[in-house]
Order: structure tokens, then C-alpha cells, then sequence
């Protein structure tokens, strides 16, 4: 009997071994160590802002912040607005400001909040065929248009051509020098759009050593060496970049509260330093200039 009494001692020893949690009371139970359940962003942005890298860039830092796994969609800035307007992302990153106004009056979106700006340039071949060099943008764009027509086959313009904040800046660009812009459409001979993102037009510009409207971040990304910029100044290349919390009263799956979140982040003392450090590996010039030490409105 002893020694029966004696084994079952050791056996419940051992089984107290091997599942220890299970001989605990449920409130001394120490905490496992699980994962805590990472919600998801969807967030739609406009293409010079993904190709010029700083949305990946800012994603580390923010998913270390928060339990979120940010979605990025990279899009026209009109398609961004679609997607905004259906419900099918969360927040939108844009560069149109008529456009981002109007998402709000429309109660799609909740506030429009300025987070970044640079400049647009217009880029073209450093022997500068058509002469534009530091000229006012409208009067490099009549000046393109004049010299173009003298020689098409080698002065070009390339335009994306794709509903994006840049396409809309080209156009009013177009306006300003007193065009109309569906008769510089026509002008297929040197006017080419893409209908494509900002890198890809780059890269079209590039080979056909054409000029083009582009965005800072996206140009510095990209090693274009047909490339140089010709004008940079004036307030019509001025590039703000906005974010917008989809309203969640038009949709029932907006991740609303993390979205507010990724706006708090972005205009944070961090938020803010992270994207004056931002550089590309090609340069070392800044892109994107912090709202909080400019005037970007």
C-alpha cells in the first residue's frame, strides 16, 4: 500500500512537470506572450509619393508604433479619390488641393491636414532645345509649345495624362500661359501622354529626351541622366501633400480610429522629423519639407 501511495505521488509530480499552468489557480496563471492583433490601414495614395519611397519609409516606424499593418495602394489622384468616396480605403495622401476641398464639402472625408510640401519641376534635356531655363512655368510652357511646333521631332512634351494631382497641376499650368488644354491634347506630333504613374513618364521622358512636369521626390528617385532640371521657382510648382480620414459615417468598415492616428503621426514632432531626414540613395538633397518649418498650406 505504501509503495502504491508513494507512486502515485511521483505521478502526480511529474504531470504537475509537464502542465504547470494547469495546477495554478486562474489568477496567479502567468501571461503568455501572444501576439497582439494587428488591425489593418488601407491606405490610397497618389503616385509621387510612392515612387519617391517616403510612405514605406514612414510604415516601419508607424507599425512599430501601433498594432496596424499599413495597406498602401498607390493611384492617380483621381482614382484615389474614387476609392475614397466607395469606402474602399481608410485614409487618402493626396496633391490636389481643389480636389481634396472638395472630398471634404462633400462630407466623403473628415479634415484635410497638410503634412508635407516641395516643388514641381519641369525637366528636360540639360542642352535645353527649347530654351526654358528659369523662365516663369507658363512661359516655359508657351515657349515648349512654340519651339515645339518649329521642330516636333526633337522638342517633345511628355504628360501622364492619368486624372493625378501632377496631371491636374500640368493643366493649369497649360491655362495659365493662355491655352486650351484639349487643343494641346491634340498636338500629338509633341505633346505624348502615358496615361502611366510619374516614374514611368520619367523614364519615357528620359529615353525620348523630352520635357516633362514632375514632382521632386519622384525625379530625385529616379536616376533620370537625360534629365536636368530647367525651372523650380514660382508658386505654380508649389506641392502640398494632404491627408484625409474617410468620413466613417458614410461606410461601416472605416478604420477610422487608426486613421486619425496616422494623421497624428504624420504632423508629430517624429512624424515631422522622419520626413525632413528622408532621403533617397540616389542624393542627398532633402525632398519633402515639413509643414511645421515651412508654409505650406
Amino acid at each position: 500500500m505504501k509503495n502504491v501511495l508513494q507512486m502515485a505521488i511521483s505521478a502526480a509530480a511529474v504531470l504537475a512537470g509537464i502542465f504547470p499552468l494547469a495546477c495554478q489557480p486562474a489568477g496567479n496563471r502567468q501571461r503568455q506572450d501572444v501576439p497582439e492583433r494587428r488591425s489593418v490601414l488601407r491606405l490610397a495614395t497618389t503616385t509621387s509619393l510612392y515612387d519617391a519611397g517616403i510612405l514605406d519609409y514612414l510604415k516601419v516606424f508607424f507599425e512599430k508604433k501601433y498594432p496596424v499593418r499599413l495597406d498602401i495602394i498607390s493611384c492617380g489622384t483621381g482614382i484615389a479619390i474614387e476609392y475614397g468616396k466607395r469606402g474602399d480605403v481608410d485614409i487618402l495622401t493626396l496633391h490636389d488641393l481643389e480636389l481634396e476641398e472638395m472630398f471634404v464639402k462633400e462630407k466623403h472625408g473628415i479634415r484635410r491636414q497638410p503634412f508635407a510640401y516641395n516643388y514641381f519641376l519641369i525637366v528636360g534635356p540639360p542642352e535645353d532645345p527649347a530654351g526654358i531655363k528659369n523662365l516663369e512655368p507658363a512661359d516655359a510652357f508657351a515657349k515648349i509649345k512654340s519651339e515645339a511646333e518649329k521642330n516636333p521631332e526633337r522638342i517633345k512634351f511628355v504628360s501622364r495624362g492619368d486624372n493625378s494631382g501632377t496631371y491636374f497641376r500640368e493643366r493649369a499650368i497649360w491655362e495659365k500661359a493662355g491655352f486650351d488644354f484639349r487643343n494641346i491634347q491634340k498636338a500629338s506630333r509633341w505633346h505624348i501622354e502615358t496615361g502611366r504613374g510619374m516614374g514611368s513618364t520619367l523614364m519615357m521622358a528620359d529615353e525620348m529626351l523630352a520635357y516633362t512636369l514632375t514632382d521632386r521626390g519622384t525625379f530625385l528617385a529616379y536616376k533620370c541622366h537625360n534629365l536636368a532640371p530647367l525651372c523650380s521657382e514660382g508658386s505654380q510648382l508649389l506641392n502640398v501633400y494632404s491627408a484625409i480620414a474617410v468620413d466613417p459615417k458614410k461606410h461601416q468598415r472605416i478604420n477610422y480610429e487608426m486613421a486619425e492616428k496616422f494623421i497624428e503621426f504624420l504632423i508629430s514632432e517624429e512624424g515631422q522629423r522622419l520626413i525632413g531626414e528622408y532621403r533617397v540613395s540616389s542624393s542627398d538633397q532633402q525632398i519633402f519639407i515639413p509643414v511645421h518649418k515651412g508654409t505650406g498650406k
